[in-house]
């Protein structure tokens, strides 16, 4: 069966007037644009400009996947995620995906699939994380990037569920990307 797709709708495309940098931090960006409005109006949206990142569902078996507990800054806490990193320039997506394997797990993979891709902030980031499937896992040995501190360890993904549902994983792309697998990934 064929799923029934959304109504068009009206267009609200808002259209560029101006556009100002105001802050560049290297990794993000700040922008803030003046906009005209579908009704002829003026508007500002201020956004952060992000270079795009890719995550993975790292298969070391069918029913284990690879996770990380890492420290984010900005919460002041520790979180467990499924391994992700930022595209550099001109890097294509997989070979980013194949590139942040190596650097935080450890693990090469001989196979390489693109699930989903993840508008993560929509109201106020241009932020896009491509998700992969990664299985056939070999280990090779991490290379870390310098300043970069993190544990990857195994889990059964049944158990990574069910610290999503008791609120233990609380990273949205990690759980998006688990529901997601859940759903539609092993059919």
């Amino acid at each position: 069966m064929t799923a029934k797709k959304p109504p068009e709708g009206s267009d609200f495309t808002e259209t560029t007037v101006s556009s100002t940098l105001a802050y560049d931090g290297g990794f993000l960006r700040l922008r803030r644009d003046s906009v005209r409005l579908c009704d002829g109006n003026i508007a500002w949206r201020e956004y952060v400009e992000h270079p795009g990142a890719v995550m993975m569902l790292a298969f070391l078996d069918p029913e284990t996947i690879l996770l990380e507990r890492q420290y984010r800054y900005p919460m002041h806490r520790h979180y467990l995620e499924l391994p992700a990193g930022k595209i550099e320039a001109n890097e294509p997506h997989l070979a980013t995906a194949k590139r942040e394997l190596v650097e935080e797990c450890g693990y090469e993979a001989a196979e390489w699939k693109h699930l989903a891709s993840l508008h993560t902030c929509i109201g106020y980031a241009n932020e896009v994380i491509e998700l992969y499937l990664a299985r056939d896992l070999t280990h090779v040995g991490t290379q870390l990037d310098e300043g970069e501190h993190l544990e990857t360890f195994p889990v059964r993904i049944e158990d990574a569920l069910s610290w999503v549902r008791d609120g233990i994983i609380t990273d949205t792309k990690t759980t998006f990307s688990l529901l997601w697998w859940d759903k539609w990934g092993n059919r």
